[in-house]
């Protein structure tokens, strides 16, 4: 009975690595992150998280101080390494409640999972060394439960060593940030950490980010706002419409296309005076990045029932320490306090992202 349980908890985690999105090379895995800041000094963090290939069966976790957890290992094994939460914190979780993709702690440190395909490679898994292994896929809880700065993080990671959920896996890459607004990319090449200021606060997939950042130079005639009219000989040229100093701009949804998309759109959008409009400017932002169904496979061959590849969006407030979020089911914004959350008496919750998985339409009763 031992043995089959054994199997069974294998194959459960198997196709959770599966439905993550990791294995299959040509399904959009993209995620794209940008951030905001308010005339009152809070600092939003505003993501999507896509996968076209199924149902991500996401949940939000509440997670109270002294929560014990324990890494995957390759094999899918549940005797990695142990940790207990020294801070409580939400997140949103992907297939197992374990694998958070996202999420916020209640000392202000936020961290978030960003698919890294064919550039990041972790160290190889050694069982020599299980104890102070950690998953790739559960880097974000780790971080989440044990840390309140980016720099408490950078000196921590030394002691842990980050594998790869499964051989035939994608990597990921971090964006993790703290209370004090400060933002850095976590990305591990040949099993060696790297972190990078990210002073932008825009975040996607592959390439690098310093490739990504590098890029943005390509792109450097763009301005918002109208071009001017221009003599062209003996005629003048003159915009179609407004928006024109944004053309040329990539519309497609490849990683380095929405890297520029996201740093022009958040760069242009004008500041709002409180964090709760700014958290909505997020939202209307990152709209223009929906994955709809179809758009990665070819002669509309869709292998799941879902309503768009982007399906959930997210923001956290880092200074008055609140997550929202929205769904492809749901496009009404949630959000949960952590300031009303008891995180040294409060239990451990998971619960889904939608209890009805159906858009609310709301009939129009017109006056008579």
């Amino acid at each position: 009975m031992k043995n089959v349980n054994k199997i069974i908890k294998d194959v459960v985690f198997g196709l959770a690595v599966t439905a993550v999105g990791l294995w299959v090379p040509h399904t959009a895995d993209a995620c794209t992150g940008i951030t905001l800041k308010s005339q009152d000094g809070a600092t939003v963090l505003a993501r999507t998280i896509e996968w076209g290939g199924s149902y991500l069966n996401s949940r939000y976790v509440v997670v109270p101080r002294g929560y014990v957890q324990q890494s995957y290992v390759p094999g899918g094994q549940k005797n990695g390494l142990e940790f207990t939460a020294v801070y409580g914190y939400v997140g949103i979780a992907v297939e197992l409640e374990d694998f958070v993709a996202d999420g916020l702690n209640e000392a202000g440190l936020a961290a978030g999972l960003f698919y890294f395909p064919h550039y990041g490679s972790y160290e190889a898994y050694d069982e020599g060394q299980r104890e102070s292994t950690l998953s790739d896929l559960q880097l974000v809880p780790w971080m989440l439960s044990q840390f309140k700065t980016v720099d408490e993080v950078k000196e921590a990671l030394g002691t842990v060593h980050v594998v790869s959920s499964d051989p035939r896996a994608s990597t990921a890459h971090w964006r993790i940030a703290d209370a004090s607004g400060r933002q850095v990319v976590l990305e591990i090449v040949d099993g060696i950490p790297h972190f990078y200021e990210n002073e932008l606060g825009v975040l996607t997939n592959s390439p690098g980010f310093e490739w990504q950042m590098t890029n943005l130079n390509n792109y450097v005639n763009l301005y918002a706002g109208v071009a001017e009219a221009k003599p062209f000989g003996k005629v003048k040229l003159a915009a179609f419409g407004a928006g024109s100093g944004f053309l040329g701009i990539p519309g497609d949804v490849t990683p380095p296309s929405r890297f520029v998309r996201a740093a022009f759109y958040q760069t242009s959008s004008p500041v709002q005076a409180t964090a709760q409009k700014t958290v909505l400017q997020a939202f209307q932002i990152l709209n223009n990045f929906d994955i709809p169904v179809g758009i990665e496979f070819a002669d509309a061959k869709v292998p799941a029932d879902i309503p768009s590849a982007t399906q959930w969006t997210s923001a956290i407030d880092l200074t008055n320490r609140r997550v929202y979020y929205k769904t492809a089911y749901n496009n009404t914004i949630r959000c949960i306090d952590l300031a009303q959350i008891d995180f040294g008496k409060s239990s451990y919750q998971s619960h889904p992202l939608d209890r009805i998985q159906e858009q609310p339409v709301e009939m129009v009763v017109l006056p008579e």
